[in-house]
């Protein structure tokens, strides 16, 4: 690691090679705490390579704990979080109506780091079981539309890592692989990064996948569309800029998507807007997320994957999977 630090430390790169051999070496718990607490601040200093990205995600994709969903043809929603926007649990939620949908989710998910309150916080919060039984996952997105792969218990390689990223308190470029390492593997998949940097890099290395994806970034800085301006988004054909009236939508102010600053608050906005009792712009911007999910999944416009999503929220179809979910875990 010493050497690896040298090179990085005299800004040189690394190759994506050595970039998967010291994740695996971490994962046997090869280097001390400070030396990964190094490694993990110099890439908050300086740009991540597209060499260094793949090595990492080639790394965590072979160290996991693999599901095997392929008949559920689901769909991942999943942001790089590391935005430093606080917005409540817009891509959960956003889950929850795409199931509603008819579409299967297979949601990637882990506890905040940088933001207050992380996927998981909210779901373990509302009563949602953790595990990574495979016979179980199936059977929830069987009955709900929807299972839950909570990230630490699929990627057991990162246990020496968790506590240093706590402590850290700060977005670092496991924030950037979040999305790319769902252990089911799904050929669908709908993902928010935090830079338009990031959003290129996400597009030069899926476009070397067989997935199904569309990759989203607010130009005003949010991992997801958040009709607070304009999105820029890469499809596997196409690249575009939408705007919230593209939706059919108005525009935002960021106040009104804030998420709370404790799980206790972030859950009962949860609650709220999947009852049907969230205000128009937090019903408007789960709705939009989740219809490019849809339409990513059904190969449709993005404004009918809206006005489909709309209908999964205010009929119910979305709370109705939340509370079978629920059930299941009990």
């Amino acid at each position: 690691m010493k050497d690896v630090l040298n090179r990085l430390i005299n800004h040189d790169t690394i190759s994506t090679e050595t970039a998967k051999q010291v994740l695996v070496n971490i994962s046997k718990g090869d280097y001390n705490q400070s030396q990964i607490a190094s490694f993990l601040t110099i890439f908050m200093m300086r740009s991540i390579t597209l060499e260094e990205l793949a090595g990492f995600r080639n790394a965590l994709l072979e160290l996991c704990i693999p599901i095997d969903l392929k008949a559920f043809n689901a769909i991942d929603l999943c942001g790089t979080g590391g935005d430093g926007k606080d917005t409540f649990n817009i891509s959960t939620l956003a889950s929850f109506i795409t199931a509603g949908a008819g579409v299967n989710v297979a949601k990637h998910g882990n506890y905040g780091v940088s933001s207050s309150c992380g996927s998981s916080n909210v779901m373990e919060f509302l009563g949602i079981k953790f595990t990574n039984d495979e016979d179980f996952l199936k059977k929830t997105i069987d009955k709900a539309g929807i299972c839950v792969l909570h990230a630490p218990l699929f990627h057991p390689a990162m246990k020496n890592v968790g506590p240093i990223r706590q402590q850290l308190g700060v977005k670092t470029f496991f924030n950037m692989l979040g999305p790319m390492v769902n252990p089911s593997f799904p050929k669908n998949q709908m993902v928010g990064v935090f830079s338009l940097e990031l959003l290129r890099l996400y597009g030069y290395l899926y476009q070397n996948t067989d997935i199904n994806y569309t990759i989203v970034y607010a130009l005003d800085g949010y991992d997801e569309v958040s009709l607070t301006g304009g999105t820029k988004i890469i499809k596997n054909q196409s690249e575009l800029i939408l705007n919230p009236e593209d939706f059919g939508a108005k525009h935002i102010q960021q106040h009104e998507i804030f998420g709370g600053d404790t799980v206790t608050k972030a859950a009962k906005i949860f609650v709220d807007v999947i009852s049907g009792h969230g205000t128009e712009a937090q019903n408007n911007v789960v709705c939009a997320n989740a219809g490019l999910a849809i339409a990513t999944s059904k190969n449709i416009d993005h404004k009918e994957g809206f006005e489909i999503a709309k209908e999964s929220l205010f009929s119910g179809k979305a709370k109705a999977s939340l509370d079978t979910l629920i059930a299941l875990s009990k």
